[in-house]
């Protein structure tokens, strides 16, 4: 939040706090947000929200110890306190001004009555801040903000990398592009952009992808202002999501199915790296996301067969023309992309895993069988969690004779991917700095010989 007058601080504290209590009732962020598109203090109101809830759970605990029954408040003056103790934590306002916004805000909240409340807790938090959140950092998942389930999970699934993955979460991520082949080579537009005043660098992978269409920026910069970025030079990726398509190894004239293609940034890359010389089906079950699909083909030049339809009903669409090729990004908890989208430490829950992992094997199974003889199919899922991955493929593994997964040296794949039976995985904020990604090749035999 940017220095102002108590007014307006006042305002973005009470907006703030009522866009997180509709978090905690079970929105999205971008849900929640949209309620305040048309105030003057937006751009102020989503920082300071996103901000928290990327905080809530290291700033809830120790507002927590400060407060004789801090289940009894109503959830605005909760989120209020949190909101107010991510001002006193994490920004460069000055307490005493944190302190007078917030008692002022409960009177735009209609919360006169806290007003008190709020005062006493939040000039102890001022007080006792340092030895406050030393008690609450004692305990990893708390110091790292992350709901315990999840913190354990990672730990125990990764326990030379988990406390990484639990501290990159909280680092914002670098903006990542992808140059688009057909027009420019990385080079080119490295220099494009640095004429710009927007300098970057190329990011540098492995033996696998020898020449990445990856640039990352010094400074994230509006998506509009990119040069050619309306033109279709340029589109915005990160780094991890761009090893999909040269995984699957399409090839000009194939026949490819993107299987959950929203919001269509796998399929323009295949279609780039083959020069739109693809018979792409670009499959999703939520019609409202393919429009970003349309958005982002159009936008490049290219086009493919859009169609809203769910891939474990192969007669809503399937002409029973075997695919040579089959992309499965599978939905899943997101928990690889985090530091982007912070509200899933709030909303995700243990019992989602399980209830993912069956729709992903219904998925996977229903999309192998459209896959032609011979065929590559790439399983991916933007998760850190093995239950969701490797598991996956296991069971699918076990279950279809006709499979085979290909071999992916980690060393040969990105810098920091580590290899897993089936597959590799590539963990938040690591050596290569990307999201966290997995990544399985199958393919189609007649043998069955595994």
């Amino acid at each position: 939040m940017t220095r102002s007058g108590p007014g307006q601080a006042a305002t973005v504290l009470a907006e703030a706090s009522r866009a997180l209590a509709a978090i905690l009732s079970g929105q999205t962020a971008d849900e929640a947000l949209s309620a305040f598109a048309a105030s003057p203090y937006r751009a102020a109101v989503r920082a300071v929200t996103l901000g928290t809830v990327r905080w809530y759970l290291r700033l809830k605990p120790a507002v927590d110890s400060l407060l004789a029954r801090p289940r009894t408040l109503p959830r605005e003056i909760g989120a209020l306190l949190a909101v107010a103790a991510h001002q006193l934590e994490y920004s460069r306002n000055a307490p005493q001004l944190t302190v007078h916004a917030a008692v002022d805000a409960v009177k735009i909240l209609h919360h006169q009555h806290a007003s008190g409340l709020i005062n006493a807790v939040l000039r102890r938090l001022v007080a006792e801040r340092q030895d406050t959140f030393a008690q609450v950092d004692r305990d990893p998942a708390r110091r790292t903000a992350h709901p315990r389930w999840l913190a354990d999970a990672l730990l125990s699934a990764w326990p030379l990398h988990g406390l990484r993955c639990l501290e990159a979460d909280n680092v914002h991520p670098p903006m990542t592009l992808r140059v688009n082949c057909m027009q420019r080579t990385p080079g080119d537009y490295l220099d494009e952009l640095a004429e710009a005043g927007m300098p970057g660098r190329l990011l540098e992978w492995g033996t696998e992808f020898p020449d990445p269409p990856a640039v990352v920026l010094d400074r994230p910069v509006a998506v509009a202002a990119l040069p050619g970025f309306l033109a279709g030079r340029v589109s915005v990726q990160d780094a991890g999501a761009q090893l999909a398509a040269p995984l699957l190894d399409a090839r000009p004239g194939m026949r490819v199915l993107d299987a959950c293609a929203a919001p269509g940034g796998k399929a323009a890359h295949l279609l780039e790296l083959t020069r739109g010389q693809l018979d792409l089906w670009a499959l999703d079950i939520d019609a409202g996301r393919l429009e970003r699909v349309r958005e982002n083909l159009s936008r490049l030049g290219l086009s493919a067969h859009v169609v809203a339809a769910d891939v474990r009903d192969p007669d809503m669409f399937w002409d029973r023309r075997p695919f040579e090729r089959i992309l499965v990004d599978a939905p899943c908890s997101g928990t690889g992309v985090i530091r982007r989208h912070p509200d899933i430490k709030l909303l995700r829950r243990p019992q989602d895993i399980p209830a993912f992992a069956a729709g992903q094997l219904e998925i996977l199974e229903a999309a192998f069988r459209m896959l032609a003889e011979g065929g590559r199919l790439v399983y991916s899922t933007c998760s850190m969690l093995p239950a969701e991955n490797e598991a996956v493929v296991e069971r699918f593994l076990a279950r279809s004779p006709h499979a085979r997964a290909l071999s992916t040296p980690a060393e040969r794949f990105a810098p920091g991917a580590l290899a897993c039976r089936w597959g590799v995985q590539l963990l938040c904020g690591g050596a290569a700095q990307t999201d966290g990604f997995y990544y399985a090749c199958l393919e189609k035999t007649t043998s069955g010989i595994m």
